[in-house]
């Protein structure tokens, strides 16, 4: 990724690297346009894989880990979960969240929780010790996800994203990030108008999920520059990408953030999850999305492939 300085394969690989200097940590806003701000998301998105379930007591081991990597923010939990997830992120935001580090930098400590008040309370009963707490907030937002797993209109879902963001302001949280579930099959006139009631409600960073992991890259970077003209107060807040790796592009879908700048990227622990930066199910999936009977496989339409990629005379040996 183009920052001020290009990095060598050499210095790499020979550990002479500069870290880029981290500026003061704003909820908001990155002072500077050529850094960006890392959420680690293993915690918490990257336990949902198969067989990756943690104790609390495993995950605060793992947390004191990955504050070494010198990541700005880390995901730890859905505290309505379950018990030992509330403990969790208390336990991480009580030690991580109040350590004292070489760098002097204390990251922040984040959770999730769905649009409603009893998951805002408990997931602040859980972070708010520490330093720099933060919380996620969700609703999801495209047609199919309202329709059948919210069962609610659009305009209910309006009223409530900005109605609960408020509240978790007036818990004392003020660092909120928002999160549109699916937004990337959502109408874009609906992003752009949720987005700026909660922005007006007191979010400080907007998420943009390519929650089933269907975009190219060509397409997420449209969807980021939409959001980024069309949605009123946009420059008062920080945009972040969430990228899963269904169809293993997640890693070319996050490199957005190199012609949008402004933006935070959510890694994950190798792979774990929903990890923009391993391969394997995006080699599962185009082993599925062109076989010979491409209408029983296809998950998206190959002029996606052939568009960005400039893919052709792609011959499948295997069938898996």
């Amino acid at each position: 990724m183009a920052t001020q300085n290009s990095i060598s394969c050499a210095q790499i690989q020979n550990g002479t690297t500069t870290p880029h200097p981290r500026p003061p940590y704003i909820p908001n806003h990155i002072p500077d346009p050529n850094y960006i701000r890392i959420l680690d998301t293993t915690l918490r998105d990257g336990e949902q894989a198969p067989g990756a379930a943690m104790t609390s007591e495993q995950k605060l081991e793992l947390a004191r880990q990955i504050v070494k990597l010198g990541v700005d923010i880390i995901d730890v939990g859905f505290p309505s979960a379950s018990k030992d997830d509330f403990m969790a992120v208390k336990m991480i935001a009580q030690e991580i969240g109040n350590g004292e580090y070489e760098d002097g930098y204390v990251p922040v400590i984040t959770c999730i929780c769905r649009c409603n008040e009893n998951d805002i309370t408990t997931a602040w009963e859980a972070v708010k010790y520490a330093k720099r707490p933060r919380l996620i907030t969700f609703i999801a937002t495209s047609p199919i996800h309202m329709e059948y797993k919210l069962k609610k209109t659009k305009e209910q879902v309006l009223e409530i994203a900005p109605k609960m963001v408020k509240f978790a302001r007036s818990l004392g949280c003020n660092d909120i990030q928002f999160a549109a579930e699916d937004a990337a099959r959502s109408d874009r006139e609906f992003l752009y108008q949720i987005f700026g009631e909660v922005i007006k409600a007191g979010a400080t960073t907007l998420d943009i999920p390519d929650t089933v992991g269907i975009m190219m890259p060509c397409e997420y970077g449209k969807l980021i520059a939409d959001i980024k003209a069309n949605t009123p107060g946009i420059h008062n807040v920080i945009i972040a990408t969430h990228c899963h790796n269904d169809l293993g592009v997640a890693t070319a879908d996050t490199l957005q953030v190199e012609e949008y700048s402004g933006l935070h990227l959510q890694p994950h622990k190798a792979l774990v999850g929903a990890n923009a930066f391993v391969h394997e199910s995006g080699i599962h999936q185009v082993s599925y999305c062109i076989p010979n009977n491409v209408q029983n496989f296809y998950v998206m339409n190959l002029t996606y492939y052939t568009t960005c990629f400039s893919i052709t005379n792609i011959k499948v040996k295997n069938k898996m």
